[in-house]
């Protein structure tokens, strides 16, 4: 029964976001802004609940609760208050900046409003490029996730190519049917969906343990006596930081929520929305990851380094087998959810930062309606051959694989490199187009050096370290893009060459 309701779930989802496609196919506009923005009219739900699912979705199911698991209830802290605020403070310093240059120029991609206020195609180009690079694998663990997940649910009676290839095929004719517009809305669903399951969730959790909280705790102080002391375990004020920081500063970068800063049909909408991001972050939070503090006093046996998760192993324990099966195949879902929006951010980044402005400049309107959508079939499909040779290459694949692994691991603080320097030219009129381009690409070259060069040491002294006294590399390299923005701009603003026209108004 298991397995046919999941399956039939994950269908049944399918179906109603393929009858949302339709209807949004029929009032969306053949206009590249209305295919990528939805013509910037979302209200305060359909903003707040698109940037929530599109971003929590698979994490909320999966991730937080093996963290929890793993590390400790301190993650509500970490993702849920420290994560959040610090989002939805640059929401409203990025996001609100990019939404009132959007509404003057007609801005659709952040590469192309700085590009255009720098005057330079090359800083166009170089946003999309790194944007692109960092955003590849995510679609490609998605494609992988998927296809492991139906193989998985049919005991193998679909292989993972087919069932990789059939959530990718659905999410072509969907996305290029439904754009932006249709994507939201199945977003808002999926968020509804997310906060009601997993407080339900957690209710049946407690209500099916005999002795409930205080039993909880009982097994915490046998099994994880640190988890109930705040600071406990890994939980050290830089390793808190350091996630935090990153994962926000990465957020604000995604292509798929910064595209979204545009979208905002008023600046009222705008603001509302990034008020209340810090309360729904903490209302989905706060239960998935109880849910997994808890399996750790309730003797629940997970590997989560080998990548089992936790949180379908005591939903099977303390709920009912329907129940179960509703929440994992709706993590499932929510999957895929996630992955719509980045094939057409990708697309949008592809189309209007690098081939508009390289290939180009003359196409139309609605040519570029048309290769937008062409463009979501090629990215599908490139992620799609790649995840299928990745997963099942032998011994080329594996190291690809592994390659991929940790690329996406690292894409947040990849993405994370780039907030300090569009920050700075967001607001600094002296910053200059060759101090933007410097501080975008010295950050992420030694990113990618400390986190992908084989460790090295001199007299004992690690040379390309993740850590540095307790703080991730990530942190001081976002410091090193800033410092690099700052000073090359100021050199050259002395030196009488042009900078931006934005700051200040």
């Amino acid at each position: 029964m298991s397995v046919t309701l999941q399956l039939g779930i994950i269908v049944g989802y399918l179906v109603i976001a393929l009858l949302v496609g339709l209807v949004a196919y029929r009032v969306t506009e053949r206009t590249a802004e209305d295919f990528y923005l939805a013509s910037r009219t979302f209200g305060t739900v359909v903003l707040l609940f698109t940037v929530f699912a599109t971003l929590l979705s698979a994490f909320t199911f999966f991730g937080g609760p093996d963290n929890a698991y793993a590390l400790g209830p301190e993650w509500i802290l970490v993702m849920g208050l420290m994560d959040g605020i610090i989002f939805a403070i640059l929401w409203y310093v990025i996001g609100y900046k990019q939404w009132l240059l959007g509404q003057r120029s007609g801005y659709m991609t952040l590469g192309e409003l700085l590009g255009d206020v720098f005057g330079s195609r090359l800083l166009r180009g170089l946003v999309a490029v790194i944007s692109l690079f960092w955003l590849f694998p995510y679609v490609m663990l998605q494609q992988i996730g998927a296809g492991a997940a139906i193989a998985g649910l049919t005991e193998g009676a679909v292989p993972f190519w087919a069932g990789a290839t059939l959530i990718t095929a659905f999410m072509i004719v969907y996305v290029t049917l439904a754009g932006m517009r249709g994507i939201a809305w199945t977003d808002t669903l999926q968020g509804v969906f997310m906060l009601s399951m997993v407080w339900l969730a957690l209710a049946w959790v407690l209500s099916a343990v005999e002795g409930g909280i205080g039993t909880i705790n009982a097994g915490l102080q046998e099994t994880a006596p640190e988890f109930l002391a705040l600071g406990g375990g890994a939980y050290t004020p830089q390793f808190m930081l350091t996630f935090a920081i990153s994962i926000a500063f990465g957020v604000t970068m995604f292509p798929q929520i910064n595209q979204r800063f545009f979208a905002a049909d008023s600046e009222t909408v705008l603001k509302r929305s990034f008020a209340l991001w810090p309360v729904l972050v903490l209302l989905l939070f706060v239960p998935a990851f109880l849910l997994g503090t808890w399996a750790a006093g309730l003797g629940i046996e997970a590997n989560v380094a080998a990548g089992e998760s936790v949180l379908p192993l005591i939903l099977e324990v303390y709920t009912p087998t329907w129940f179960a099966s509703l929440v994992i195949a709706g993590a499932i879902a929510a999957m895929m959810s996630s992955s719509d929006s980045m094939l057409l951010s990708g697309s949008s980044y592809f189309t209007r930062d690098l081939y508009r402005p390289f290939v180009n400049r003359e196409l139309s309107d609605r040519g570029e309606d048309r290769l937008g959508r062409v463009g979501v079939v090629s990215f599908a499909v490139l992620a799609l051959g790649a995840s299928i040779w990745a997963e099942g290459g032998g011994i080329a694949a594996a190291t690809v694989g592994s390659l991929l692994v940790d690329i996406g691991d690292l894409a947040f603080g990849g993405f994370a490199q780039m907030t300090g320097p569009v920050l700075i030219a967001l607001y600094w009129r002296r910053t200059t187009r060759t101090g933007l381009i410097a501080g975008l690409l010295v950050p992420q070259g030694l990113y990618m050096a400390f986190n992908f060069i084989p460790e090295m040491t001199i007299s004992g002294v690690p040379l390309f370290a993740t850590t540095y006294g307790g703080w991730g590399i990530s942190l001081y390299t976002i410091l090193v893009g800033v410092g690099v923005t700052v000073a090359v701009s100021a050199f050259q603003a002395r030196s009488g060459t042009e900078h931006g026209p934005i700051g200040g108004d």
